[in-house]
């Protein structure tokens, strides 16, 4: 869909590309790693400085303490990240659960696990429909995408709303893979991980990942947070699938990420919500 919007001149709703440069900072730190011959392979999982300051941004962030070591792993990109993860923790004969509308690659995914992938649809502006969720789960569900802020809608989950996926989670013993990516670009709302709510910490993969928030969705940097048994099987897959994202690129973010303040995270949510009042939003 890129390749014909940009044949005819087309507004491209097809994929994510954030419509502000990546930070000055983040862009000389790459160039810099580059010559400084930061060029061989980072360690499989993602370099250490990378993991430390990923672990760092959830404990500042979001209160969650987080084993750099054994749990945060980085991929090429956020779409390889939920590709490892699902091939590491589903079964074939299993269930996974993906709302509708959901960006491309969810249902795929499930499919090439040899599992089911069973949609439930979202109404627009409307409040999540816990009763169809329920309806959803069975003996064989095994996991439960959940995308928010969502791609494509924007749509933000609710705390009662995620209170009540956890609870689905809890009772079929599920797990849930969140797909965090847009934490930081809110129209309104307020982003809330899934792996903050009780009981949902050993249960949740959080992926994220460097490409919107740093505007530099062509380095492919996707990060994934989880419990220490689930990550080892994860980086399993993660090394025969991309063996390891760019040592020189992983570099330049940690470095950002280190200098970057809560400013530079603040005043992206800001800048798009003064869009939404100056212009709409689709």
């Amino acid at each position: 869909m890129t390749r014909l919007a940009n044949q005819h001149g087309a507004i491209n709703l097809a994929q994510g590309f954030p419509d502000f440069p990546a930070p000055e900072l983040l862009k000389e730190a790459a160039a810099r790693a580059i010559r400084d011959n930061v060029n061989q392979y980072a360690i499989t999982w993602g370099a250490r400085r990378l993991r430390e300051a990923i672990a760092k941004k959830y404990s500042d962030w979001y209160g969650l303490s987080v084993d750099p070591e054994a749990e945060i792993t980085v991929t090429c990109g956020a779409t390889e990240a939920m590709a490892a993860t699902l091939m590491a923790i589903v079964d074939p004969g299993d269930e996974v659960i993906v709302f509708e509308p959901f960006y491309e690659n969810y249902g795929p995914d499930a499919i090439l696990c040899d599992a089911r992938p069973v949609f439930v649809s979202q109404a627009p502006g409307q409040a999540l429909d816990l009763e169809r969720l329920a309806a959803a789960f069975t003996d064989r569900t095994r996991a439960i995408v959940v995308n928010t802020p969502a791609n494509p809608t924007g749509r933000v989950l609710t705390s009662s709303e995620l209170e009540g996926i956890a609870r689905l989670c809890e009772r079929f013993k599920a797990w849930a893979v969140t797909d965090e990516i847009y934490e930081h670009i809110l129209y309104e709302g307020k982003h809330i991980p899934l792996a903050t709510l009780p009981g949902m910490r050993e249960r949740t993969v959080t992926i994220s990942g460097a490409s919107k928030t740093f505007s530099i969705t062509g380095w492919r940097i996707g990060t994934i947070m989880a419990p220490a048994g689930v990550t080892d099987a994860i980086r399993k897959v993660h090394d025969f699938l991309t063996v390891g994202a760019p040592a020189p690129l992983q570099e330049a973010l940690a470095v950002a990420m280190e200098a970057l303040g809560p400013e530079y995270y603040h005043g992206l949510a800001a800048d798009y919500r003064r869009r939404e009042s100056c212009c709409g939003t689709l």
